[in-house]
């Protein structure tokens, strides 16, 4: 199914989302802990923070896990491995690489996104893929690729980039599971899987997931009530109206917002040639956004059934010919009568 048609609360939760992910890079490199156990840490808080709103909905968490909504429950399972993944990769190379560089190459999401969508069946139009492009180069024109022969910041390029392609699966599965399941539902089955994953590779790897100094924990707290909560919880929102390579795009101004952050906390001063990449970026973004809006326009799509309620899906003709003996059975029955 396609989103339905955005309106003004979507687009506010995403712009909210990009301002709290730009936060995510910096404040991982600024936190005195393993990457590991911050990725592990920023969802079980997470969870811990969900568990009011997650009691008050767990008939649809019970749902999910019985027919007829057992595949949006699969899709949220999915989404939270896919989740684990990208953290896994795209948290420790906010520390082995700059995190300007880091933030770029992540950044190339929206092409794997738009692969995933292609893959999927779905035609992307020309200016979609024109504004992908000017985004991306975009992205990384604004802080460029690690071209250094260190291996430690090879590693973190090859990591972010292994990050990147993670986390287009995990919007992917969580456009899916987003057709019927309510927010609150699908992060608090994703970031469980989530964060269950990475406890075990913390416990299997020997990870220490205590004793870090007080600092460390106000930035972890920092990154679960940003990036997090804020961040994540409201691009979940935001799917259900708006496409995943829209959002994927839009997501790209976390580049700039990281970069300026990077600058204020780290003092990792982006170069005046990044300029350019902006203006490309936020061009990018505006292009893919209105293509977007004109096929809304065109394509009018009905709200989906609310979970627990199973739309007809007979084809037409047998719906018809259903109709049909409905209404004979009933002037028959009027006749008799």
């Amino acid at each position: 199914m396609s989103p339905q048609r955005p309106h003004v609360a979507s687009f506010t939760a995403l712009g909210i989302a990009v301002v709290a992910i730009s936060s995510s890079g910096p404040l991982i490199a600024y936190a005195a802990a393993p990457a590991l156990a911050i990725a592990f840490w920023r969802n079980a808080m997470a969870v811990g923070l969900q568990a009011p709103w997650a009691v008050a909905r767990r008939r649809e968490l019970v749902a999910l896990a019985r027919a007829p909504h057992r595949r949006e429950g699969l899709f949220c399972l999915l989404a939270g491995v896919a989740l684990a993944g990208h953290f896994a990769t795209w948290v420790p190379s906010a520390k082995l690489t700059s995190v300007a560089t880091a933030t770029a190459l992540v950044a190339t999401q929206p092409v794997w996104q738009g692969v995933i969508a292609a893959a999927q069946g779905k035609r992307l139009p020309v200016p979609t893929w024109v504004g992908i492009g000017l985004a991306v180069c975009g992205a990384v024109a604004i802080t460029g690729a690690d071209l250094h022969a260190d291996g430690t910041a090879v590693l973190g390029d090859i990591l972010a980039l292994a990050g990147a392609v993670l986390a287009a699966a995990y919007t992917a599965f969580g456009e899916r599971a987003r057709v019927t399941t309510s927010t609150t539902a699908y992060t608090t089955v994703c970031y469980t899987a989530c964060g269950l994953i990475l406890l075990t590779v913390c416990l299997v790897g020997g990870v220490p997931l205590t004793g870090y100094p007080a600092t460390a924990w106000v930035a972890l707290a920092a990154i679960t009530l940003g990036p997090q909560l804020l961040g994540h919880s409201l691009l979940s929102y935001a799917l259900r109206r708006i496409a995943a390579t829209t959002i994927s795009l839009v997501v790209l101004l976390e580049v700039p917002g990281a970069a300026l952050l990077g600058w204020v906390w780290l003092d990792q001063r982006p170069g005046l040639a990044s300029l350019p990449g902006v203006v490309l970026l936020v061009g990018g973004v505006v292009l893919v956004l209105s293509a977007d809006r004109r096929a809304a326009r065109r394509v009018p799509v009905p709200d989906p059934p609310p979970l627990g309620i199973v739309p007809d899906q007979r084809p037409t003709a047998e719906l018809l010919a259903s109709h049909n003996a409905e209404a004979s059975a009933g002037s028959a029955a009027r006749r008799d009568g």
